[in-house]
């Protein structure tokens, strides 16, 4: 009878698409869909899209609202997104990532005793992105007017109904908030009491981040009584919060607190368009930002897997759990080594890193007797035909590029043989949101907007929290040469919205939070669904693992607190104990969980029936309306 239980709970599991159950219903529309973080957000795109805007525009209500309700985004951070545009049938980037500030060097940071820049504080900010993003969105891609776009969450910064995760963050960080005066100010409502925070419920006023918001539309309607153009008045509202008012102010205050940025590096900063990155896979064309993001290593992961029968594997059986995390795990490890900044130099090698050739190399390392806990960064030079200037660089790091004399592991890369901690599995998961959005004349947008989450740094009287992303650089060049702190130049961040098409039309559009987990999660959710068959809704509550075996991008200012940790898996809880047991032996080192992936927010589009399909986790608040 035991046999029999454990051969049913294995056929369950191989099959997801025929057994499993969601715990929310899919989502279904016909117009338009608004999915995100927060069900006021989600709200606020509804709102938006009643007003007949279209999905840019409620996708930048959404990411204006979630930006209000602070814990795990606020203002001043970043914002990534894709966007296809029906006109042009493109899927274009956007590039809204602040800088490193004047100051900010290896050596500055070092003579602080850091070996990487701080994650708290004034110190731990680069400028900026979201409101410039945002703005150059709507300009460019958008319908309605800033102040149209901006009213739900003006509305909510003059008062809403604080959420029980938002408020309990608050009072959980309050000793760090009481650092810097801005931010006691604002967020401990009841000074002096037991508990300082806001109660959940509790109607959470921002008067400073109402004021700000107000003059950008001011400048809006300003420039709309001088004749200018729609776009030409919502980029008037840019000029003020970069170069105006609201620029000083937020200097003054980051200064005060001991912050590097000044009206120089917020001058000089503009939200960039680009080409995507993408590849092939079996047909479908998957698009990600490039190497300043880590959403390449999803590329590179699928490059990989292509060579493998994934579907004959059956889903999480214990081969195909093995042949994703090698797979996971050799890209992670060119991302922790080869992408940065692709604006500055040296110049990543992206072209032999995505080829095909290359990613055949790569899949003849993986061996079926046990996890290779040997996995560093392999040698994309020669598919670009030239040769690899790093080899000192990685031989210092404890590589060897030839795999036939790799023999040991890198000392510093091998981690503890401890479970992970719950600190470690923290920052592993640490968040951010998404917005997913799309609407019945094509526009489709996914956005990953991160930065100034609690417990944040607020900028003087501007309300305006900053961001953390300077943590995501490294100070040595012998771990990752693209990616060494410097003035005016972007950290690789982990943010990584997706698109795919099929057939030259939008197919997915999906992203989820939760740091470096996401390329691992956002990579299980796309063979979720077009290896087995699952419905968005279906892949975003799968069972999915993470790999440890990589360099952690946040979370602690040591070498240590971010090494990788060989053989470590994340499991959930539901795996039977048949593929725990084939896992065991070949090495791992399992942690289970009953939440293995951050939210992940998603949309398919139904071309046979002409409608939407949402998809929205159940882990979180992550909310969805369509129509």
């Amino acid at each position: 009878m035991k046999r029999l239980y454990v051969l049913l709970a294995l056929v369950a599991f191989s099959l997801p698409g025929l057994a499993q159950q969601t715990q929310k219903p899919p989502l279904h529309g016909k117009h338009w869909m608004a999915i995100t973080g927060k069900p006021l957000a989600a709200t606020a795109g509804a709102m938006t899209f009643q007003k007949g805007g279209n999905a840019v525009d409620a996708a930048c209500a959404m990411l204006a609202a979630t930006c209000t309700m602070w814990d795990v985004l606020s203002w001043g951070g970043e914002t990534q997104a894709l966007i296809y545009n029906p006109n042009t049938k493109k899927v274009i980037a956007i590039n809204a990532m602040g800088v490193a500030p004047t100051g900010a060097t290896p050596k500055f940071f070092k003579s602080k005793g850091y070996n990487f820049p701080p994650e708290n504080g004034p110190l731990a900010a680069t400028t900026p992105g979201t409101p410039g993003g945002l703005m150059h969105m709507l300009a460019n891609y958008g319908t309605l007017s800033l102040e149209q776009v901006l009213a739900p969450a003006m509305e909510m910064a003059a008062g809403y109904p604080i959420e029980a995760q938002t408020a309990n963050s608050i009072e959980k960080n309050k000793a760090l908030l009481k650092q810097w005066p801005y931010s006691k100010k604002l967020f401990l409502t009841h000074p002096g009491q037991e508990r300082e925070a806001p109660e959940a419920g509790e109607i959470f006023v921002q008067q400073d981040l109402l004021q700000t918001l107000t003059k950008l539309v001011d400048a809006e309607k300003a420039a709309l009584k001088q004749g200018k153009s729609r776009k030409d008045a919502i980029m008037a509202a840019y000029d003020r919060f970069y170069t105006g008012d609201i620029a000083q102010e937020f200097v003054r205050g980051s200064k005060e607190q001991g912050g590097l940025i000044t009206m120089q590096d917020l001058a000089r900063w503009k939200p960039l368009e680009e080409a995507p990155l993408m590849v092939n896979y079996k047909g479908v064309d998957v698009y990600k930002l490039q190497q300043w993001t880590q959403g390449p290593a999803m590329l590179q992961g699928l490059n990989i897997l292509e060579n493998f029968d994934l579907k004959a594997m059956g889903y999480n059986s214990s081969k195909y759990i093995h042949t994703v995390y090698q797979a996971m795990s050799l890209s992670f490890a060119d991302r922790d080594f080869y992408y940065g900044d692709n604006y500055a130099a040296p110049e990543e090698p992206m072209k032999g890193l995505l080829s095909k050739a290359y990613a055949k190399q790569r899949a003849r390392l993986i061996q079926y007797q046990q996890n290779d806990p040997r996995i560093g960064p392999g040698d994309p030079y020669p598919f670009e035909g030239k040769k690899n200037p790093y080899l000192k660089q990685l031989k210092a790091r404890g590589y060897e590029m030839d795999t036939t004399k790799r023999n040991f592991a890198p000392k510093h890369d091998l981690g503890s043989n401890n479970s992970p901690a719950a600190e470690y599995q923290e920052r592993l998961w640490l968040g951010t949101t998404t917005m997913e959005a799309a609407d019945k004349e094509g526009w489709v947008v996914s956005i990953t907007p991160s930065g100034g989450w609690l417990p944040a740094c607020v900028a003087g009287n501007t309300g305006v929290g900053m961001s953390q992303r300077m943590q995501s650089f490294v100070l040595e060049p012998t771990q990752n040469p693209f990616n060494v702190v410097a003035p005016g130049k972007r950290p690789r961040v982990t943010l990584t919205p997706s698109m795919a098409l099929k057939d030259g039309k939008p197919f997915l559009s999906f992203a989820v939070q939760g740091g470096d987990t996401q390329d691992q999660n956002l990579l299980q959710f796309f063979l979720n669904v077009v290896e087995f068959g699952m419905t968005v809704q279906q892949a975003s509550e799968a069972a999915n693992f993470n790999t440890n075996q990589l360099w952690l991008s946040l979370g602690g200012s040591k070498t240590d607190d971010r090494k990788p940790k060989p053989g470590h898996i994340l499991l959930n809880k539901s795996t039977p104990e048949q593929v725990r047991e084939e896992l065991k032996k070949l090495g791992y080192t399992m942690t289970f969980e009953d939440r293995t992936s951050g939210p992940i927010n998603a949309i398919y589009f139904d071309w046979q029936h002409g409608s939407l399909w949402g998809g929205s986790s159940n882990h979180g608040e992550d909310y969805g309306i369509g129509w």
